[in-house]
């Protein structure tokens, strides 16, 4: 890929902050934020740490995770750009109960936590965007863990690879998912062992539901798949 090709992000890609402020507040985030690149596999924040900041994606995808019993990972959520992470701690000012860590190369912007609460404290948008993204947030961490403990195997992973074209969309084909898993991070976000994961794909890939090639999933067929999904 040539350098420059795409233009680099900036805080005003963090629409659900920057869209609401005024032109002086525009200014003041503007000249109170970091920015830090991350690699891929790099830890953007660990459990147990406490943060200092806003976290906003501002380009690239993570994956938030909790280590469980045996050191087997769980997936609790999938971030893309433009977005939010971390934000839970921030503003319960605790540390974070789980890490997250880089799936592609990532823009982090970091806004100051004092920087944050002044522009809270002086817009009312701002409070309503946040208290909406908390809202969403909770909504899809309480609908998932219903489904992650009621559903069978297939109808897990059927709705992980429905949430995953949800979030990052198909490449420019539209069958293919625009995020390239292992088969354990698909077990990790589907509450299941890498065994069945990969059984469970298998049998997909034997019933013409997906194409499988390495970490490249294609869906061939999304009615099929929501089917699974919805049948658990």
């Amino acid at each position: 890929m040539k350098k420059g090709l795409f233009p680099e992000p900036t805080i005003k890609d963090i629409s659900i902050i920057y869209s609401v402020l005024t032109p002086k507040e525009k200014e003041f985030l503007e000249e109170n934020h970091n920015v830090a690149k991350f690699r891929k596999n790099q830890i953007i924040y660990q459990e147990g740490e406490s943060p200092t900041g806003l976290l906003c994606l501002g380009a690239g995808k993570a994956k938030i995770f909790k280590e469980g019993i045996g050191g087997r990972d769980q997936i609790v959520r999938m971030a893309k750009a433009p977005g939010l992470i971390g934000y839970r701690a921030l503003f319960a000012d605790e540390p974070h109960i789980a890490s997250a860590v880089v799936i592609d190369p990532c823009t982090i912007f970091e806004i100051p936590k004092e920087v944050i609460d002044q522009l809270m404290s002086t817009n009312n948008h701002l409070c309503m965007n946040i208290i909406n993204a908390f809202a969403s947030e909770l909504g899809f961490s309480r609908y998932r863990t219903v489904t992650l403990t009621q559903k069978h195997i297939r109808g897990r992973l059927a709705e992980s690879l429905m949430l995953l074209r949800d979030i990052y969309g198909f490449e420019k084909d539209n069958s293919t998912l625009n995020i390239y898993l292992s088969r354990e991070d698909l077990a990790n976000f589907s509450n299941m062992t890498t065994s069945n994961a990969i059984r469970t794909l298998t049998n997909f890939v034997k019933e013409n539901v997906i194409a499988v090639d390495g970490r490249i999933i294609r869906i061939l067929d999304e009615n099929q798949l929501e089917r699974i999904s919805k049948l658990g």
